[in-house]
């Protein structure tokens, strides 16, 4: 058992409550999809970090982290990525404007094409895979509490099971607090609203990952 485990535990559920690019993507696609489809998003990004776990024990993001070419590439795709996302979601509310408002509620289906569980997983798998901070994290959160001595690869192994963990967990509180508001959320104006500021907070985020430095 790590000797910092509970530390490093309460790190790890501010790191995953903190709302961020996953998040974002998660709220925009349960507009589409409801409980599973951020349900499916929050697997596809937790796979994301399971792939940069495997990377970072296998030293490949030592790599990544270390070229600034190789750094800027991923950062400026996953920058795209999101805005492209994003611009999509703004333009698909954008369309919908003019629909009959005095309607209480709106099949999501009726509108525009719901999403599926693997489109879902897909986008939250490139997301995360494309975020280079969460490269960072890995390389420069996780050796902090492992003890001198500890030994660096099972404890370092152990602290990412613990990570991966607590996201899985938030993952799925989000999706059921959003199934609980579904009756909410599918209200045509409210949805609307919704789009547009999961859409316009996605361009911003990427933008500002375009934006950031190393």
């Amino acid at each position: 058992m790590p000797e910092q485990l509970i530390p490093f535990l309460l790190v790890a559920i501010v790191i995953a409550v903190v709302p961020g690019p996953d998040t974002a993507l998660g709220l925009r696609n349960s507009l589409r999809g409801g409980t599973t489809a951020m349900w499916w998003t929050g697997i596809g990004c937790c796979g994301g970090l399971v792939v940069h776990a495997a990377a970072s024990m296998i030293g490949l993001s030592a790599l990544l982290a270390a070229s600034a070419t190789a750094y800027t590439v991923v950062k400026v795709l996953g920058a795209a990525y999101l805005v492209w996302l994003g611009a999509t979601t703004l333009w698909a509310s954008w369309k919908q404007r003019h629909e009959p408002a005095e309607e209480p509620t709106l099949d999501l289906a009726s509108s525009q094409q719901p999403i599926t569980r693997r489109a879902a997983f897909r986008q939250g798998l490139i997301s995360n895979l494309l975020n280079p901070k969460i490269v960072l994290l890995f390389l420069t959160l996780i050796p902090q509490f492992v003890g001198g001595n500890e030994p660096r690869t099972t404890t370092s192994m152990m602290l990412m099971l613990v990570f991966l963990g607590v996201s899985v967990v938030w993952w799925r509180l989000m999706s059921w607090m959003v199934g609980a508001m579904r009756q909410l959320v599918t209200k045509r104006r409210v949805r609307l609203t919704l789009e547009r500021v999961t859409g316009t907070v996605m361009v911003g985020l990427g933008l500002r990952v375009a934006l950031d430095g190393a």
